[in-house]
């Protein structure tokens, strides 16, 4: 089928709505119709090539929709049911097994390899203008000058900047009819990250002191997780006066610009009385990460969850992590998300998960505004409109 969706050809290259093919799902896969699609961190890191999905690619991984059809022995969704799309996992490895699915070890070749990990194939190519028959094929053949043939078209298992994608039957979750379906994207990376690197990874007890590097949209959900969680001290860390303002009215007791502080890991242990005994890192950077560490109390741990370029090292004091201090990473808030999803939007019902008030929606053929004013820290979680629900 023809579609139309947001190719990047090149490094740094625009987001360019082009007409595209389409395969019909295969086995296991389903085939969506997107309505909404958050931009998130990732799909920009991409772009760059901060990540190696090969391009020209159609990215995208926060997509919502309804299920047009259902490849053969797929029975979680049918075609009319509404879905979030989520990342992939191959449900076999260890870690799969014991349900830690966000840390699949073959997560980059489901996720970041833009073709399917059965054959290596996509599901996307350029459209022709030839004959009914020639257009209904798709061209899957070699990609040697960047502007004819395979298109890498299963970014995170669905590749959502476009009218249509194909999942998987393990990264579709069916959602109710009761919530805007445009809203409900992000929770499938971003905002569940977030939240999830709180409630999943961290798991803080009542009472118990946090502070957030970096109110985006993963930071703000991970104040908003902080606040269900009961921490009393909730600090949030940024450079951007409004997203401060946005990260108290959504739970932060204190807000610190470094610009507006000699020392702020001096500012947190002043307004703590000492150390944090929970810190999440969602800058991706390597300096910010170390003081991340370096304000944490004995025994404290810091959550990193920013994403800089393969190959960013940071550097540690050995002494500071011996006296029981813990570094973890967290990917996709250790959320299973069949589970995790569905629990955030019960929380968003019942008002204590606000979330729809750090997105701001935009048009499809408006992408490349979302992504510049993304990158501007103008809007926190653009969310692209491709259809009616």
């Amino acid at each position: 089928m023809e579609i139309e969706a947001a190719v990047v050809r090149e490094e740094s290259g625009p987001f360019e709505i082009e007409s595209l093919e389409l395969e019909e799902p295969q086995a296991g896969e389903v085939l969506v119709r997107i309505v909404g699609a958050g931009v998130c961190h990732t799909d920009i890191a991409v772009r760059d090539q901060y990540y190696p999905t090969p391009l020209p690619a159609v990215l995208g991984h926060e997509g919502s929709g309804v299920v047009e059809e259902v490849g053969e022995g797929v029975t979680k969704v049918d075609p009319g049911d509404r879905v979030v799309l989520t990342f992939d996992f191959d449900t076999t490895c260890p870690n799969c097994k014991r349900g830690q699915v966000a840390y699949c070890e073959d997560f980059f070749a489901h996720n970041f390899a833009g073709r399917r990990v059965t054959d290596g194939s996509s599901p996307i190519g350029r459209a022709t203008n030839g004959s009914d028959a020639d257009s209904a094929e798709h061209k899957s053949v070699d990609n040697g000058d960047g502007d004819e043939g395979t298109i890498s078209g299963m970014f995170f298992g669905q590749s959502s900047f476009g009218t249509h994608a194909i999942a998987t039957e393990r990264n579709v979750v069916p959602v109710d009819e009761d919530v805007p379906l445009e809203l409900l994207g992000p929770l499938g990376c971003g905002i569940q990250t977030g939240a999830g690197g709180v409630i999943n990874t961290l798991d803080p007890q009542a009472g118990s002191s946090i502070v957030v590097f970096g109110t985006g949209s993963v930071g703000l959900s991970a104040v908003m997780a902080a606040n269900l969680k009961g921490c009393t001290d909730v600090i949030a860390v940024d450079l951007k006066p409004a997203r401060l303002a946005k990260a108290r009215d959504l739970g932060a007791t204190h807000a610190i610009d470094p610009e507006d502080v000699e020392d702020v890991g001096a500012a947190i242990r002043e307004h703590l009385g000492g150390g944090a005994q929970y810190t999440v890192e969602t800058t991706a950077n390597p300096a910010v990460l170390r003081e991340a560490v370096d304000v944490l109390r004995q025994t404290g741990t810091c959550g990193v969850i920013g994403a800089p370029p393969m190959g960013t090292e940071v550097s540690l004091d050995v002494n500071t992590v011996l006296f029981g201090r813990t570094v973890t990473g967290i990917i996709e808030g250790s959320s299973t998300p069949d589970l995790f999803i569905p629990d955030l939007i019960d929380l968003y019902r019942q008002g204590k998960f606000p979330f729809d008030e750090i997105v701001t929606y935009y048009d499809f053929d408006g992408i490349e505004r979302a992504v510049s004013e993304h990158e501007a820290g103008e809007t926190i979680k653009p969310i692209l409109r491709m259809s009616e629900p």
